[in-house]
């Protein structure tokens, strides 16, 4: 079985291009055995694609874009379909391909998956990642995100620093009325608000 991504080399969208590199980059790392089919070049594969893409999948305008991905004469999915298969682990699935040996999901009973007893890791279908191993990646991606909030507060600190000086400030400003009064301000005679009133 060969798995078959229409693609176009020649592109000018840029948008078109990652998700094609994406989908090639992702089917390389699995080692799945895949034939780049370009459409830009051969009419017959961009005929070929187009009749062959569902009716149901395709865009309103009625033609649809690569990389779109066959199993020989079986249509598997677009690039957004591909992206779900891959963040679920289930590309192979997704492909109609039967998992590499090692790494398949091992049928656990339902009492024993809700249960305490449960200590056996169950691999995931793609790359024989183990639950453990995920729920690692799962806390790294979340402590990343951490992160990346405390760096977006870090750029408001300077903000709130600014205000509490001004803050500071104010209270000094208001706190001079206290400070003890120097030898010229005594002898000069002191106008109280009644006599600025009488002037």
């Amino acid at each position: 079985m060969v798995i078959k991504v229409f693609l176009a080399s020649s592109s000018g969208s840029t948008a078109i291009k990652k998700k094609q590199q994406d989908v090639l980059g992702f089917l390389e790392a699995l080692k799945v055995d895949y034939a780049p089919l370009d459409i830009a070049c051969n009419e017959d594969n961009r005929m070929w694609m187009r009749e062959n893409v569902p009716v149901e999948k395709k865009p309103t305008n009625g033609i649809p874009l690569p990389p779109q991905i066959f199993n020989e004469e079986s249509y598997c999915g677009d690039y957004e379909t591909f992206f779900d298969a891959k963040e679920d682990n289930a590309v192979y699935a997704f492909l109609g391909l039967p998992p590499p040996p090692g790494s398949k999901k091992r049928e656990v009973p339902m009492e024993e998956c809700n249960g305490d007893e449960h200590t056996e890791e169950v691999e995931a279908e793609v790359g024989g990642e183990t639950g453990e191993e995920a729920a690692e990646e799962k806390v790294a991606e979340e402590k990343e995100a951490v992160e990346d909030t405390e760096e977006s507060l870090e750029d408001t600190a300077p903000v709130k620093e600014e205000e509490a000086q001004e803050e500071v400030e104010d209270e000094e400003a208001k706190g001079e009325d206290d400070q003890p009064v120097s030898e010229e301000e005594e002898e000069a005679p002191e106008v109280t608000e009644q006599e600025e009133e009488d002037e």
